[in-house]
């Protein structure tokens, strides 16, 4: 996996497994708790004296009265062992894979940009054929890059016809504060899938900036994750990059990355970095062709965790088709 040559403060694990992952691109809008509704969430998550464990298959009859263990916590419910762990797993990153395979990804088919730009008058028919063969020739380059060179138009008219042709918002950042977002998302996909988070708004909006197009299956990945409503559009060139470069210098949450060739293989290793953190909540989703589990160590009120209240496992799983 291309994604697993980025370099991370990791503990790498080589394992067996089987199949694949889901793949999405459904809308990224979720509703958002209020802070007070959070803190109590985590206190309803947290298992009572009767409490049972949620595993439907467990056979233990063992009420958490009688258990030595309150945590861990995943998705919501507690698990009397291992064996229970495990079994919750399996569930999890099953429903991760048959949402894979049951939405059948159509690519949605957008108006060339340089069609976009001559559409709205901002180049000539000569502009456009002129940057064309600029960019056949040299072999690499985005077509705006080669408009710009030229002079055929700005980085603004070029930001604004990114914007049309996604349908999505001109993103502007004012006091960057990149140090207060980093625990939004592990660092890996800051970096591999050119994501740059820009502010929370409310502590119910997170906004997302992308240089160029937008990525929905991590815009969603994230929004599930944080159950925030999560808004992406395009940020012009000149203000991404430095502001990308600031953002992976800074500080992230760990990450251990774990690679696996078969979905059973792959919920054993996410179930024991389970077992092993003991967390009081934990959520799995997927990212691409990786899973991404969150595991939040204490109880945590607000709308991002705090960086040492976290740590993160991204799965990667050979084999997907």
């Amino acid at each position: 996996m291309p994604i697993l040559n980025h370099r991370e403060e990791i503990r790498r694990r080589s394992l067996p497994a089987e199949s694949t992952l889901p793949e999405s691109s459904a809308q990224v809008r979720f509703a958002e708790p209020a802070d007070e509704e959070k803190a109590e969430a985590f206190q309803r998550i947290r298992p009572g004296l009767f409490a049972t464990c949620v595993n439907p298959g467990c056979r233990s009859g063992w009420l958490h009265l009688w258990r030595s263990r309150s945590t861990p916590v995943f998705e919501q419910g507690w698990t009397c062992s291992p064996e229970c762990t495990l079994a919750r797993m399996l569930s999890a990153v099953s429903r991760e894979m048959n949402s894979r395979r049951g939405a059948h990804e159509t690519h949605r088919h957008r108006v060339p940009l340089g069609l976009v730009m001559l559409e709205q008058g901002w180049i000539t028919r000569e502009q456009l054929r002129r940057a064309l063969d600029a960019q056949r020739a040299a072999g690499s380059g985005r077509l705006g890059h080669w408009l710009m060179t030229q002079k055929s138009a700005s980085e603004e008219m070029v930001t604004r016809a990114l914007g049309l042709q996604w349908s999505c918002p001109v993103l502007q950042h004012e006091n960057y504060e990149y140090s207060a977002l980093t625990a939004s998302m592990p660092r890996l996909f800051v970096d591999a899938y050119g994501a740059l988070p820009l502010r929370l708004a409310a502590g119910k909006v997170l906004y997302l900036g992308f240089e160029e197009s937008l990525d929905a299956v991590l815009a969603l990945a994230v929004g599930r994750m944080l159950g925030l409503r999560v808004e992406s559009g395009i940020v012009p060139e000149s203000l991404f990059r430095p502001a990308h470069r600031r953002m992976l210098d800074a500080r992230f949450p760990s990450v251990e990355l774990v690679e696996a060739i078969s979905l059973p293989a792959a919920a054993r290793a996410l179930a024991k970095s389970v077992e092993r953190a003991r967390p009081v909540a934990s959520r799995l989703v997927r990212v691409h062709d990786c899973l991404w589990l969150r595991l939040w160590l204490r109880p945590n009120g607000g709308p991002l965790p705090e960086m040492d209240s976290v740590e993160d496992v991204v799965c990667s799983i050979g084999n997907v088709e």
